[in-house]
């Protein structure tokens, strides 16, 4: 049964009924599972289909079934060598086999997804970070490399000792299943780990029951990293208890059994894994993954009417961008069982919610979460009012507060009411002292060694609403004048033919940084640069804020879940603004990279630059706020 939540004070009411650990019956994420089983065994628990079409072939596992692979895989992965501090890692698209493995690896140990999309230097730093002794992949396949970058990485992280293959063929239906095996790709391995099969490890498992004695210990049992919108991936240390509280929070508040909820989103990323599914594990709900690409699958955009319309959903799973994809689409089907929209990851442009809503006919329901805090802080209430360009209130048992820091990371005071601060959380999910697995990381990283600082900029209004304005180390410096990127992105998102903006600063040799903007158009769309710098100066509040660059590209780099990643507009522009000075200063050298130096961020990497040049670049290059290398030899700023 769902709670009805108007108010702040209906969240607080909830958490003075009893204590969060009273709530949480279950103190594993397996038990939670288990329990759901018992309560639902022939329900569907999870469906999925490799193409986009609304007749195409799709399989279901049943709670009992799901429940069955899930005891085979934690029970394969002990008879492994994988102990509670141990670490299974998966790099796969959102297929069932990843819910498998991920619930799997919980219970056996700590489990760690990764994004397949990250870079093979990437995925092998994360593997040697978290010490994974067991990576689960795809098999070769035709149409994807994630088999291929996995072995790759794995030849350099030495402590991964099995690599477990998923392979794709049983989800496909004549003739396509009959033809893979002549056109799979080979995948040279390299390495020493030992490779198995998935289906057939299972099958060799035992699936009525743990071989091993679950811990009572509230122990870390998930590695999560975190998108790396801002700078190199960090991985983030989750307890059973956090991930537990999200399910909780989403099946008391939203989800009931017999909800449909279709989740096009990546199943490496908190939003997906915690709330969504987890909710639909604790509720007993239906949860629907629309091909292994989710959003990004074939089809999936044209079909997502026609999808809705297949499995009776009544929640569907959104992010920014994809709901301006969405708007770019006909309403083409039959659609009245759904009744709102869960939209997180980034804030949601107001002029997007308005449209959405009102083409659609559909209401949005927009939160906020981060990996930090094990996902949920905020949400928009079901029955109160939804204010657009918000995300909403504080959940039971977190506590946001809104601080200002000094130079030192000192809090010099807490925000008035209305007031812009940084955004601090507290609350089931904030592990304080140990959030990331590099200490380092976790240094100034609280305030009051209570509250996570989010990085985030925001306000409390009068009746306890979450205003974000910012990202901290998204603030345009301009002169030692901050401007809020989404002041211009805001002003850009009222465009008719725009359907995506990143406004960022570039470099510039007296200022620091201007703003610029790079825009996406919706498809057909003929603005040019000239008539959106018009638009621009007509629309964006702040002078000073006016964009002195606007670039019309074909499309933004963005991750999985729907940010526009704005480390690759930052080098984009870096690459511009430095080439432009050399080639006017003719000195023969060009902008050879852009690396982002954990230490040194953003350096800019010279070819054609000699010692007998460094003065001479030096007097171009100086003023700008980023160092520069030469290709041959670091060390030169």
């Amino acid at each position: 049964m769902r709670l009805n939540v108007a108010t702040q004070a209906d969240f607080a009411a909830i958490e003075a009924v009893m204590p969060l650990e009273d709530r949480l019956h279950e103190r594993t994420v397996y038990r939670r599972l288990a329990a759901t089983r018992d309560n639902h065994k022939g329900r569907p628990a999870v469906s999925f289909q490799l193409k986009s079409g609304p007749k195409d072939k799709a399989s279901t596992l049943t709670w009992s079934e799901l429940t069955d692979q899930v005891t085979r895989a934690a029970n394969l992965f002990r008879s492994l060598g994988v102990g509670e501090d141990d670490v299974v890692a998966y790099m796969l698209p959102s297929i069932p086999e990843t819910l498998v493995c991920m619930l799997g690896g919980m219970t056996a140990g700590i489990v760690h997804p990764i994004n397949p999309l990250l870079e093979v230097s990437q995925i092998a730093a994360l593997l040697r970070e978290s010490g994974a002794r067991v990576l689960v992949t795809l098999k070769p396949f035709p149409k994807t490399d994630v088999a291929q970058k996995a072995a790759a990485a794995v030849a350099l992280a030495p402590d991964v000792r099995t690599v477990i293959e998923v392979d794709l063929l049983p989800h496909l239906s004549p003739p396509l299943n009959l033809i893979v095996p002549l056109i799979r790709p080979k995948n040279p391995v390299t390495h020493s780990a030992a490779v198995l099969d998935l289906r057939k490890s299972l099958s060799a498992a035992n699936g009525q029951s743990l071989d091993f004695a679950e811990s009572d210990d509230d122990r870390y049992c998930a590695y999560f990293h975190t998108g790396g919108t801002t700078g190199s991936p960090k991985i983030v240390r989750h307890r059973h208890s956090g991930i537990l509280y999200n399910g909780w929070l989403a099946a008391s508040i939203l989800f009931v059994p017999e909800d449909v909820v279709l989740c096009p989103l990546p199943l490496f990323h908190v939003f997906a894994v915690y709330p969504i599914w987890m909710g639909c594990m604790t509720a007993g709900s239906h949860f629907v993954l629309p091909t292994p690409q989710g959003y990004r699958g074939d089809g999936v955009l044209d079909n997502i009417w026609k999808l809705c319309e297949r499995w009776k959903t009544t929640f569907m799973v959104i992010v920014p961008t994809a709901a301006a994809a969405i708007l770019q689409r006909p309403v083409d089907a039959e659609m009245s069982t759904v009744e709102l929209a869960l939209c997180g990851s980034a804030s949601l442009p107001r002029e997007t919610f308005r449209r959405f809503e009102s083409e659609t006919g559909i209401r949005i329901l927009e939160g906020y979460g981060l990996t930090e805090a094990t996902c949920l802080v905020s949400v928009n209430p079901t029955d109160g009012d939804r204010r657009i360009g918000s995300v909403g209130l504080s959940f039971p048992f977190v506590e946001t507060r809104i601080f200002r820091f000094d130079a030192n990371d000192d809090v010099i005071s807490e925000c008035a009411t209305g007031d812009v601060g940084e955004i601090c959380v507290a609350c089931p999910g904030v592990n304080v002292g140990e959030t990331y697995t590099d200490p380092e990381r976790n240094r100034n990283l609280y305030a009051h060694d209570r509250y996570l600082r989010t990085g985030d900029l925001g306000r409390l209004d009068e009746d306890g609403y979450l205003w974000i304005t910012g990202r901290e180390k998204d603030q345009i410096n301009r002169g030692g004048h901050n401007i809020d990127p989404a002041l211009i992105e805001e002003a850009f998102a009222s465009h008719p033919e725009v359907a995506f903006t990143g406004a960022i600063g570039q470099p510039d040799a007296k200022a620091g940084e201007l703003p610029c903007a790079y825009v996406e158009l919706v498809m057909g769309g003929t603005a040019t640069a000239s008539d959106l710098m018009a638009h621009a100066r007509e629309h964006v509040s702040e002078r000073a804020a006016v964009p002195v660059h606007v670039e019309v590209v074909d499309e933004l780099p963005k991750t999985l879940v729907g940010k526009v990643f704005k480390p690759a507009l930052r080098e984009a522009a870096i690459r511009r603004v430095y080439g432009a000075a050399l080639s006017e200063a003719g000195l023969g050298a060009e902008v050879a990279e852009v690396i982002d130096d954990r230490t040194r961020g953003h350096v800019v990497v010279l070819s054609g630059a000699d010692k007998l040049k460094d003065e001479a670049i030096d007097a171009i290059l100086g003023g700008f706020p980023r160092p520069w290398d030469r290709a041959s030899a670091a060390g030169n700023e």
